[in-house]
């Protein structure tokens, strides 16, 4: 399906431009049928230039709708399918494993200060940011709401989705209480710190919330993520920041 997707989004101009060679060739038809119609004196001629016109009228009908659907593909479904269009560039892939080098002393035994790490300064840091729980400013960060404020209504979450190799990002949570993580919002556009999306609190429950930004890059793997911890109160009180 997602083939099928990216194949319409590649070739989107010259599937217009293909539907309206056919359309003009068939528009052609239309006129001269119904001019050969209006200027018909006998019936069989008539009954003819009928069939020439309905078969001309039905066809370019068809090509409308293909138009029609070839721009609700582009414009909307598309878009709100964020991994159907990844951008596939030669980069190193952030989530590799280090690569750990060890050196034989000569005793037989592992020598410590043998141990080398190769990793890139970004996929450092995300790992770094990951075992120790806080989120990397300007690339993988949520700034609103803040960690353990409170909340109601509509929520405004504001950050940054901006590493390289970027795919998408989405927006889980869940309750503090709760195993399975639910996407609430997501975007196929690089963030450097502004609005990453709202979040309608006014249906959930008062309870204490865990809300996460995720990214995934181009190749389907998923970055360590952000989390943070917020409190959803009901909207009769007044949320504390």
């Amino acid at each position: 399906m997602q083939d099928a997707l990216r194949f319409f989004q590649a070739y989107e101009i010259w599937i217009y431009v293909l539907l309206g060679f056919v359309g003009i060739f068939y528009l052609r038809k239309f006129f001269l049928a119904w001019q050969e119609l209006r200027g018909a004196v006998f019936g069989l001629e008539r009954e003819n230039a009928q069939g020439r016109l309905n078969q001309a009228a039905s066809v370019l009908l068809f090509i409308l709708s293909l138009m029609v659907a070839e721009f609700i593909l582009t414009s909307f479904i598309i878009p709100a399918n964020p991994a159907v269009m990844p951008i596939f560039t030669p980069t190193l892939n952030l989530l590799a494993s280090p690569t750990i080098t060890l050196e034989a002393n000569a005793m037989g035994q592992t020598d410590e200060n043998a141990i080398t790490l190769q990793e890139t300064p970004l996929a450092a840091a995300l790992l770094s940011s990951s075992q120790s729980g806080q989120c990397l400013e300007g690339q993988i960060f949520i700034s609103s709401p803040q960690n353990g404020t409170e909340v109601s209504g509509i929520v405004e979450i504001s950050g940054s989705a901006n590493v390289p190799n970027f795919g998408f990002y989405k927006i889980e949570m869940r309750r503090i209480d709760e195993q399975d993580w639910l996407t609430i919002l997501a975007g196929n556009q690089i963030q450097p710190d502004g609005l990453l999306g709202t979040w309608n609190t006014a249906l959930l429950s008062p309870a204490v919330y865990q809300l996460r930004l995720v990214i995934v890059d181009n190749q389907g793997a998923a970055l360590p993520p952000c989390e943070i911890q917020i409190s959803v109160v009901s909207n009769a009180q007044t949320p504390q920041p």
